[in-house]
């Protein structure tokens, strides 16, 4: 039996999803978020399943480029704009759209000769203080842009810091000083990450951002993915590879961290942080397993983990277990860890074989 450790990239979730976003924000083009690999599902998998997008966002050039060369024609807009002249002339030679949010960006597009003019995406801070041009900034930056001959429209966006919380009135503060700043400036505007699609209906605009939600992750706390009728994109999944009985007692895994409490029946499972499995998953985070719940018991190793296997009738070696995904929500497994499915889905590492489905 060799070891086999796989993420299912389900394509037919993908499509769900996205459809689910239509269903929010019906009314609104969608720059599908795929940076990061498509969350870790696979840039290229995540971009070809979602082609009825109108345009794909990715963090930076190497990202469109990659999409680009590999025969994706939808409009490429990069979240983190060009950093350099090399860049912004790359950029606009493939007619990427680009995001400026530092005043150096606006430099460097009035002084580069540059081959064609671009589409920019202008990002006002409305209070999330990471990136953006402030909003008391606004009126000259904007002007600037307009100015530009070498820029052939200016579209206005910022992000949310507070939209995953329903109860926070952060979000509608932040909407109300963006509909303030921009006035009746003319361009598209875009202010709807996933949270903002689900929860903040005054925020879908023109465009929406939907990220998270593609993947069948849900960004709202206290709620699950099947709330907003998500479908899981990722299931994680290894084998039974070893089975122990423990006495009372006895202690499993580096550091003797767990102790037996009663005769247990101990499975190994072959993945651990070397596929990406957080190291730091506490005792009782859930796998599924012969349609059961298993917890984890000891510390993650580079390569296994154990689980108890007292509550699960006839499970022998080779056995598959569901790490996350179909059946077992990576937000359960997440708020174990003290993290969010993104991070899960983000750190699956290159040994882990993904291996898409179409049902």
């Amino acid at each position: 039996m060799s070891r086999d450790t796989r993420a299912y990239i389900n394509v037919a979730a993908l499509k769900h999803n996205l459809s689910r976003v239509r269903h929010y924000a019906p009314h609104q083009k969608i720059w599908a978020v795929i940076k990061a690999d498509g969350y870790g599902h696979g840039l290229l998998n995540v971009a070809n399943a979602l082609n009825n997008a109108e345009g794909f966002g990715v963090a930076h050039l190497e990202e469109a480029i990659e999409l680009r060369d590999s025969g994706i024609l939808h409009p490429l807009l990069i979240l983190e704009g060009a950093w350099d002249t090399e860049e912004l002339t790359k950029a606009v030679r493939r007619r990427f759209q680009l995001v400026v949010h530092q005043w150096e960006q606006i430099e460097m597009l009035e002084n580069t000769h540059l081959p064609d003019s671009v589409v920019i995406w202008l990002k006002i801070d409305t209070g999330m203080h990471r990136l953006g041009i402030g909003v008391n900034d606004f009126s000259r930056a904007y002007q600037r842009l307009q100015d530009c001959k070498q820029v052939s429209s200016v579209n206005l966006m910022t992000h949310f810091s507070c939209a995953d919380n329903l109860n926070d009135p952060t979000t509608l503060k932040q909407i109300g000083i963006f509909n303030s700043t921009v006035g009746s400036s003319s361009g598209y505007r875009s202010l709807a990450n996933s949270a903002g699609i689900l929860g903040w209906g005054d925020s879908l605009a023109d465009w929406v951002r939907p990220g998270i939600i593609l993947y069948g992750g849900c960004p709202i706390r206290n709620k699950m993915p099947g709330d907003f009728g998500l479908k899981p994109v990722m299931t994680l999944q290894s084998k039974l590879i070893g089975i122990q009985n423990v006495a009372m007692g006895e202690s499993v895994g580096y550091g003797a961290k767990w102790t037996a409490m009663e005769p247990t029946r101990i499975g190994v499972v072959a993945i651990g942080y070397g596929d990406g499995y957080p190291r730091h998953a506490v005792e009782g985070t859930p796998v599924l397993i012969r349609g059961h719940l298993a917890p984890i018991v000891g510390m993650v190793s580079m390569d296994m983990i154990t689980i108890n296997l007292n509550d699960v009738e006839g499970a022998k070696n080779g056995d598959p277990v569901t790490l996350w995904g179909d059946g077992l929500p990576a937000e359960r497994v997440a708020e174990k860890c003290g993290t969010i499915s993104y991070e899960l889905f983000c750190k699956i590492t290159s040994r882990v074989k993904k291996e898409m489905v179409y049902s």
